[in-house]
């Protein structure tokens, strides 16, 4: 009897296992601006992002796809993203000095595509 009930409890165990990896795996992230960060701060990340990174930061610029809203905010988070899921896949955390986090909402408007790369 005792038998029965723990391998009852490593099925109910694996099977939860199995849908938290899946979960995990399938979860997206973005990387965006963070709420708190200093208009400065986050001229400086971005400036270093798009002289040094390797990212298209062309496309928040007048009249492109990302360029409204016209914001200092937004125009980073595009960079910040960018540069995430450019190099996510080596480890490269988003956090660019404490003013970039992380969320599950893809921030993608109108004709602004935020890439997403798995």
């Amino acid at each position: 009897m005792r038998t029965h009930i723990l391998l009852r409890m490593l099925a109910a165990l694996l099977i939860v296992l199995s849908i938290t990896t899946e979960s995990n795996a399938q979860r997206r992230e973005w990387c965006i601006a963070s709420p708190g960060a200093t208009d400065a701060l986050l001229q400086e990340s971005m400036e270093l992002i798009c002289t040094f990174g390797g990212i298209d930061c062309s496309m928040f610029e007048p009249g492109r796809p990302c360029y409204l809203p016209n914001t200092l905010r937004h125009h980073a988070s595009y960079a910040f993203n960018s540069f995430y899921q450019k190099y996510k896949k080596h480890g490269t955390p988003c956090n660019f000095n404490n003013t970039a986090i992380t969320v599950l909402g893809d921030p993608s408007h109108d004709s602004c595509q935020f890439e997403y790369i798995p």
